[in-house]
């Protein structure tokens, strides 16, 4: 069951990621800039973070196997448009509607793992389904880049609809809502109570830490893998395009290896996921600080132990829906992952637009990037960790408090910190 539901992730992703390695046949199929190009991108991430909110709603009231069913069916549909396009315009239409398509996959997986399994396996399980997503970019570099090569544009896309069908089957055949129902509707509420409903999950305290636990672990991945790495490590760093490329592989992987460890330290300790959280961006941070303070071209160690302390990040967003699930009740955990998803996107959405308004500010016009406006551009993530650490260290204080005052009110007399 889980199998089906995450393969529609897994598309999910794939698709996600499939306009990396197509670039430059983009720049000739549609005649557009490097400007034009980095819009699908930024559309892509748009559309996926303002979907989020709903998304959760309509988990919620309809249950994830529908809304996965819809899910791959958009997929499918704008992959083939993809495919056939041959303007610039019907391109973003049909990356519109593969974004609005891959915001429905991963908070009904999320659902679907909090109904079937234990608690004590829903972290590890949740971090398997992030995993899932990233091998899922993985294909879409390496088979992918040769469809695209030895049967051109058309029929690799084409190839890549065609996958929907059979995941919408899978999700047809095996996927249940839950143990007891085939298919499981939720309450239908008016716009007043859905509003309600959003607003009883973000006045959980665990909420809003699960919210600012994804806004600052993951962003700094997701800049450097869909947009600014592959400049950056042959720019900033002087690497060729073999290394810069076996960095951002190597990004991916340690996002693979690192999910399982953490979900396993998770389970075993629950109450202390924003401390792990908080660990992982101090790596960061830790490793960008010394990349960035370095003079030259920093060594090629510093820079694999960057990408490898960047790549847990993706992993240790996966503990801000942990919290979010432990929080709420089962009828808004999907609202609240929903509003916890969205963090993550609109931070690297933010940053990746800063990194290239400082870039052309530190740039004289026409040149090429230098190191030093590399320096001063990915300085600005500063801001966003900064922001997002204070913000968890206050709502992880507030869910403490929380937890507190519901054990005294229970006469337990032994207080648990469960963050």
């Amino acid at each position: 069951m889980w199998g089906a539901g995450v393969s529609v992730y897994f598309l999910a992703v794939f698709g996600r990621s499939s306009l990396g390695v197509a670039g430059l046949l983009a720049n000739e199929r549609f005649g557009i800039s490097a400007a034009q190009l980095s819009l699908f991108s930024m559309l892509q991430l748009v559309v996926y973070a303002a979907m989020q909110i709903p998304v959760g709603l309509m988990v919620d009231r309809y249950g994830s196997r529908r809304v996965l069913m819809v899910g791959a069916c958009l997929m499918s549909v704008s992959q083939a448009g993809f495919a056939l396009a041959t303007t610039y315009p019907e391109a973003l239409i049909a990356r519109t509607f593969l974004g609005a398509g891959d915001a429905m996959t991963f908070i009904s997986v999320l659902r679907l793992v909090a109904r079937w399994f234990p608690l004590r396996r829903v972290a590890i399980f949740t971090q398997l389904t992030g995993n899932v997503g990233q091998v899922g970019a993985i294909v879409a570099a390496l088979p992918l880049s040769w469809m695209l090569e030895e049967h051109g544009w058309t029929s690799a896309y084409l190839s890549a609809a065609f996958a929907g069908p059979v995941v919408l089957a899978l999700v047809v055949l095996f996927v249940r809502d839950d143990p007891s129902a085939r298919s499981l509707r939720g309450e239908s509420l008016p716009l007043r109570a859905l509003g309600g409903s959003l607003a009883d999950a973000w006045a959980q305290p665990g909420t809003r830490l699960g919210f600012w636990v994804h806004f600052t672990t993951p962003f700094s991945m997701t800049v450097l893998g869909l947009l600014w790495g592959f400049p950056f490590f042959k720019r900033a760093e002087g690497l060729g395009t073999g290394g810069a490329d076996g960095l951002l592989t190597l990004l991916t992987i340690a996002g693979v290896i690192g999910g399982p460890v953490l979900g396993y330290l998770a389970g075993r300790h629950p109450w202390h996921r924003s401390t792990m959280a908080l660990a992982v961006i101090g790596a960061i941070v830790t490793t960008w600080t010394a990349v960035i303070a370095w003079p030259g071209h920093a060594p090629l160690w510093l820079l694999v132990l960057l990408v490898v302390a960047v790549g847990v990040g993706a992993p240790a967003s996966m503990l801000g829906f942990d919290v979010g699930r432990t929080s709420n009740p089962a009828h808004r955990q999907a609202s609240a992952n929903g509003i916890i998803n969205v963090a993550g996107f609109t931070a690297a959405l933010i940053t990746i637009v800063a990194v290239g308004l400082i870039l052309d500010w530190r740039t004289p016009h026409g040149a090429d990037y230098t190191p030093g406006a590399f320096r001063w551009a990915m300085s600005f993530q500063y801001v966003v960790w900064g922001l997002g650490t204070a913000m968890i260290l206050r709502q992880r204080s507030q869910v403490r408090t929380s937890v507190a005052r519901s054990d005294v009110d229970a006469g337990n007399s032994m207080v648990t910190h469960h963050v």
